[in-house]
C-alpha cells in the first residue's frame, strides 16, 4: 500500500498485479523540535553577520520580504523573532513593512494573510502585496551583469534595512528556491521575472533542478538581490511533514549556502532505473492549481536525471481546487496550453518569438508532454485538465487503466510521495 500527499490529506492505493514499483522518498530528517528557540538562536548567531538587533540599529524603514500561500514557509512562527530582534534595537511598529512576495501569483485575501502571517501581525504592521506590473510599485536597479534587467518592488528598495524569509527546496529553474529569489522573483518586476524565465534561461545546461553553481539564474537573482540591498534572511529547510528540519540567518548568501547544503543532503534520493511511469505527489498548497502543481511533472523530467522514459506515464493526483490557477502567471500558462493546436506549436513559438512571465510553465509543459504524457488524477476541473492537454482520471485505477491500454501489464513504476521535495538521483 502506498500513501501521497493530496490536498490536505492523502491518497492510498496499491498498483495493478504485474507492475514492479519502487519508492523514491527520501530518509525522514527530524523536524526541529523547538523552532521558535531555533530561530533566536540563529537571529543572535547568524551566518557571516552581526546579530540582527545590532544589524537593525538606527534603522527607522524595515521592509521584510515573506512568502505568499503558494510556499509552505512558516512566516507567522518566523515573524515573531524577527520583529523581536527589531524591537530590541528601537525600531518602531509603524517602521516595519511586511512586503508580500506574490511574483505574478494572485494577492492573497485578508483571511489568507492572517493564517499565513498571523493575525497580530497583520494588525500591527503595514502589509503590502507586491504588485509586478504597477511601475509605480517598480524600481528599475539596471541589468545584471548577465543582461537581466533588476526591477524590484520600491518598498524593499527603500528600506534602511532588508530582510527576506524564506523556504529552501528544489527548484527547477533556481536549483533551491529562498535565498535571494524571494526579494529578486517574489518582489520582482515582470521583466525580471520575464527575462529568467526565458527559453534562453530555461534550456541552458545550468539550469537545473538541485543545481545553485553555474546556474546562471541564481546568478542573476543574487545581484539583483544584492542591489536592491538585501542585507539579510532568515530561511528554512523543510521537511516531509511540512514541518522545518533546519533554520539559518544571516548574511543571505552564507546563510543560504548553509541550508543548500542541508537541503541536498535532505531531499536527494538515488533510483535504479529510468521508470515506464512516474507517480508523483504534491499535496497542499502546491496542487490547489495546475500551475503549480504540474511542477511535480517537470521536476521528474527535467531533473538532474529524467526517472521517466520517453513514452511513459507520469500520473499526478491532484484537486485544482482553483483550477489553473487565478494570477496573471497562472492564466497567461493556461491560455497557452489550451489555445496552442499541439505542444510542438507551443516549443516552437516560444523558441522564435519567446514568451510573457508565467507562459514558461507551458514552455516547460510542452516539453514535458512532447517527453511522455501526465495523467492528472482527482482533479476538480477534469476539462481545464483536458484543455491544458493533459489526461484527466477520476481515480488512480482509471490512471493505471489507461496507462496498460498503451503500455501492457508488465510496467515498472516509480512512487515519489513527495515529488517537489525530492531530487532523484540514478544510481
Amino acid at each position: 500500500m502506498f500513501r501521497i500527499p493530496f490536498g490536505k490529506g492523502e491518497l492510498t492505493f496499491e498498483h495493478p498485479p504485474g507492475w514492479e514499483a519502487d519508492l523514491a522518498e527520501p530518509e525522514p530528517a527530524d523536524p526541529l523540535p523547538d523552532l521558535a528557540a531555533a530561530v533566536d538562536g540563529a537571529l543572535r548567531a547568524p551566518e557571516s553577520s552581526p546579530p540582527l538587533a545590532e544589524l537593525a540599529r538606527g534603522a527607522r524603514r524595515v521592509c521584510v520580504v515573506v512568502t505568499d500561500l503558494t510556499r509552505a514557509c512558516p512566516d507567522r512562527e518566523l515573524l515573531p523573532g524577527i520583529v523581536g530582534q527589531l524591537r530590541a534595537a528601537g525600531v518602531r511598529d509603524e517602521g516595519i513593512t511586511l512586503l508580500v512576495a506574490l511574483g505574478l501569483h494572485r494577492p492573497m485575501t485578508p483571511a489568507e494573510l492572517a493564517e499565513k502571517l498571523g493575525a497580530e501581525a497583520v494588525g500591527r504592521f503595514r502589509v503590502v502585496q507586491h504588485e509586478a506590473q504597477n511601475p509605480a510599485e517598480l524600481v528599475d536597479l539596471g541589468p545584471t551583469g548577465n543582461g537581466v534587467p533588476a526591477v524590484v518592488n520600491r518598498h524593499a528598495c527603500e528600506a534602511d534595512l532588508l530582510i527576506a524569509t524564506g523556504l529552501v527546496e528544489p527548484h527547477q529553474y533556481a536549483g533551491f528556491s529562498g535565498g535571494p529569489k524571494t526579494l529578486a522573483i517574489g518582489a520582482g518586476g515582470e521583466p525580471t521575472i520575464a527575462a529568467t524565465h526565458g527559453p534562453a534561461y530555461v534550456e541552458h545546461p545550468g539550469v537545473r533542478l538541485g543545481r545553485v553553481e553555474g546556474n546562471p539564474f541564481h546568478q542573476a537573482v543574487t545581484e539583483a538581490a544584492d542591489r536592491a540591498g538585501l542585507r539579510f534572511i532568515v530561511n528554512v529547510v523543510p521537511g516531509r511533514n511540512g514541518r522545518p528540519v533546519a533554520v539559518a540567518a544571516g548574511e543571505p548568501r552564507a546563510a543560504f549556502r548553509r541550508l543548500v547544503g542541508e537541503a541536498r543532503r535532505v531531499f536527494t534520493v538515488p533510483v535504479r532505473r529510468v521508470y515506464d511511469v512516474a507517480i508523483a505527489g504534491v499535496g497542499y498548497p502546491k496542487d490547489t492549481n495546475l500551475y503549480q502543481a504540474s511542477r511535480a511533472a517537470s521536476y521528474l523530467v527535467f531533473g538532474p536525471t529524467p526517472v521517466v522514459r520517453p513514452g511513459g506515464f507520469i500520473i499526478l493526483p491532484a484537486r485544482l481546487d482553483e483550477g489553473p490557477g487565478r494570477g496573471p502567471g497562472e492564466e497567461r500558462f493556461f491560455r497557452t496550453m489550451r489555445d496552442a493546436p499541439d505542444v510542438r506549436a507551443i516549443i516552437e513559438e516560444a523558441r522564435t518569438r519567446g514568451y510573457k512571465a508565467g507562459e514558461q510553465r507551458a514552455f516547460v509543459m510542452a516539453k514535458v508532454l512532447e517527453h511522455c504524457r501526465v495523467i492528472v488524477v482527482g482533479s476538480e476541473y477534469p476539462e481545464v485538465v483536458r484543455q491544458a492537454k493533459m489526461i484527466p482520471a477520476a481515480t488512480m485505477a482509471e490512471a493505471f487503466g489507461l496507462v496498460e491500454a498503451e503500455l501492457g501489464r508488465r510496467v515498472s513504476a516509480l512512487v515519489v510521495p513527495h515529488a517537489l521535495l525530492t531530487v532523484p538521483v540514478l544510481g
